[in-house]
This record gives C-alpha cells, sequence and structure tokens, in this order.
C-alpha cells in the first residue's frame, strides 16, 4: 500500500453578502481550507510544495478580502457552498491533488459551513 499525506492551507477573508428573499446586506469573517493529498515528496514529505500554493491562494484571497461577493463573477448567489464550488473552480487548474475545500464562518464552537468535493 501506498502511503499518502494530506497537506492543507488555511486563510480567511471578510465579505459582506446577501442572499435575498432570506438576509439583507451583512458581512462575515470567513475561513477556508484547501486540502491536498499525495504521495509524501521523498525529501520534504508534503504532499505539495506550500509555497507554490500560497501564490494561488493569495490571489483569490485578495480578490475575496474586503468585497461585496455579491458583485464577484460567479458570485451572484454567495452561499457558502457556492462560495466554496468559487474557490474550487479557480484553484482546480493549478493545484494537483486537491481533494476539497471547506469554508465556515463564525467563531469556533458556534460556526457553520460545508465541504466542497468534486
Amino acid at each position: 500500500m501506498t502511503a499518502l499525506i494530506e497537506t492543507y492551507k488555511q486563510f480567511t477573508f471578510e465579505a459582506a453578502h446577501q442572499l435575498p428573499p432570506y438576509s439583507g446586506l451583512h458581512g462575515h469573517s470567513f475561513k477556508v481550507s484547501v486540502h491536498i493529498s499525495g504521495s509524501p515528496d521523498a525529501k520534504f514529505g508534503w504532499a505539495t510544495n506550500l509555497y507554490e500554493l500560497e501564490r494561488h491562494v493569495e490571489a483569490l484571497r485578495l480578490q475575496l478580502d474586503h468585497s461585496y461577493l455579491n458583485d464577484i463573477d460567479g458570485l451572484e448567489d454567495p452561499s457558502l457552498e457556492n462560495v466554496a464550488a468559487w474557490i474550487w473552480a479557480r484553484l482546480r487548474p493549478d493545484v494537483e491533488g486537491m481533494t476539497h475545500v471547506t469554508v465556515s464562518r463564525g467563531i469556533d464552537g458556534q460556526a457553520e459551513g460545508c465541504v466542497y468535493r468534486a
């Protein structure tokens, strides 16, 4: 059996959104985790080089942070589930071995979120 290791990168962003007719304009602190699985690198043991992953993640974080999510192409209905799918779709071409993306909001112990896998 071949060994596998899962590596992840977390980031946060602050953003406003609304989901009519369910909510008016409001904001959240969002927490995102991007998970990558693969065979351990022979030298470093990682599934992916986190420095390379950081480049892709940071570009998305900058686009999302302090934004109005409804104005971002593809996020006109920015539910947690749609935000997770949007992040997945943008990272997938550049991030080999990505297994899932989690998006949550709220403080630990009172958070809500979702996991996106494709």
